[in-house]
């Protein structure tokens, strides 16, 4: 009855996905167009891309892809089901300067952006998968974020957000994200590292419908500090925060050492890692599944997710991006997305129990 109601829920949804552009002078246009190349993909979603077809013009010119095909739409009212879908933002000429950081790069990446979320807010879209944008081209336009996830948390109203990557049962989560590395130290504590447990679980319990999530937390210090040789925010932060954590029933676990942790079989053994800083987490997820993973920003109210590379300068225009990762974006966002509808009609509409019978009374 169960497995039913999920499969009838999912047949009723096919998810509108907007799509940023992302940096025009950047591998994103190769990307997008190599991800949704394959009619399959349109069985389950309709891509809403907000730019222009004068991009995609230029860009299926220059690598030779005569067979993407898309609708061109003024507004969002004119989108086509089922279809690939460009909504023109901005109708003037563009100038293209493949490989470099632009200030006009950086401006249409911002002007879709900001598009994109204005129809996710109000619900004109479903689910947003942001293509690639490059930080110095951005800062130019006048973009005052250090990146996407701390952009969309600004605009749902809230303080922060939880930067997970995703690739097949491999998540890992930051309670650090786009800071200098000089500053994470201070960055790290009870309450910090506490706050991303929970986000985290939350998370794989509503976005992922893993119901009893279990969470692997690594160390600051190398060796996880060893018993406060080599740093103390292990003992004075990091633990305190996950046995405050045990405590509201979160089965999280550590702090483990980083260094050997992706390379253990331990790692099959939990739900998800929550690792302090950027590059302690994403330099193992990106040698395990670069080209494949996906950036989720969770905690919020909406759903993004993201490929887990960047504009790739050196190699665009040379047809040598891989699709995949934006690919998986698209169906980690549809999946997401589905969890939600899921839990929402199953709870809106549970099962009517009947009164029991006082058989002694029939007798």
């Amino acid at each position: 009855m169960e497995k039913e109601l999920k499969n009838e829920i999912i047949s009723r949804h096919v998810v509108k996905v907007g799509i940023s552009i992302g940096d025009i002078n950047g591998i994103s246009i190769e990307v997008i167009m190599k991800a949704l190349n394959d009619s399959r993909i349109l069985l389950d979603c309709t891509p809403i891309i907000y730019g222009s077809s004068k991009v995609f013009s230029f860009h299926k010119k220059n690598l030779q892809f005569n067979d993407f095909n898309y609708v061109s739409c003024k507004s969002i009212e004119e989108v086509k089901a089922k279809k690939v879908n460009i909504v023109n933002i901005w109708g003037n000429d563009l100038k293209f300067d493949l490989g470099k950081a632009t200030k006009e790069g950086g401006q249409y990446a911002f002007e879709s952006l900001e598009k994109a979320t204005q129809d996710l807010a109000s619900g004109k879209i479903d689910v947003l998968v942001t293509a690639p944008i490059n930080k110095e081209a951005m800062g130019k336009s006048g973009f005052k974020f250090p990146g996407h996830t701390e952009y969309l948390a600004d605009m749902s109203g809230q303080d922060e957000a939880l930067m997970l990557m995703v690739a097949d049962d491999l998540r890992v989560g930051l309670v650090t994200s786009h800071i200098p590395i000089k500053e994470v130290s201070e960055a790290i504590s009870t309450e910090s590292v506490f706050q991303k447990i929970m986000a985290f679980n939350q998370s794989l319990q509503k976005d992922f419908g893993i119901k009893r999530p279990k969470i692997a937390v690594l160390g600051l210090n190398p060796h996880a500090g060893e018993n406060g040789k080599m740093g103390s925010e292990e003992n004075e932060s990091i633990h305190p925060a996950i046995e405050k954590a045990k405590n509201e029933k979160v089965f999280a676990y550590g702090p483990f050492p980083a260094d050997g942790f992706f390379g253990s079989a331990a790692r099959s053994s939990y739900d998800g890692v929550l690792s302090m800083y950027h590059d302690q987490g994403l330099s193992a997820f990106k040698a395990l599944s670069f080209d494949e993973g996906v950036n989720f920003t969770a905690g919020l109210p909406i759903v993004r997710t993201s490929p887990d590379h960047g504009t790739a300068y050196d190699i665009v225009g040379k047809n040598k991006a891989s699709g995949d990762s934006m690919r998986n974006a698209i169906y980690l966002a549809i999946d997401i997305f589905r969890n939600h509808v899921e839990e929402k009609e199953i709870n809106a509409n549970p099962l009517a129990i009947s009164p029991k019978k006082d058989l002694r009374r029939e007798r």
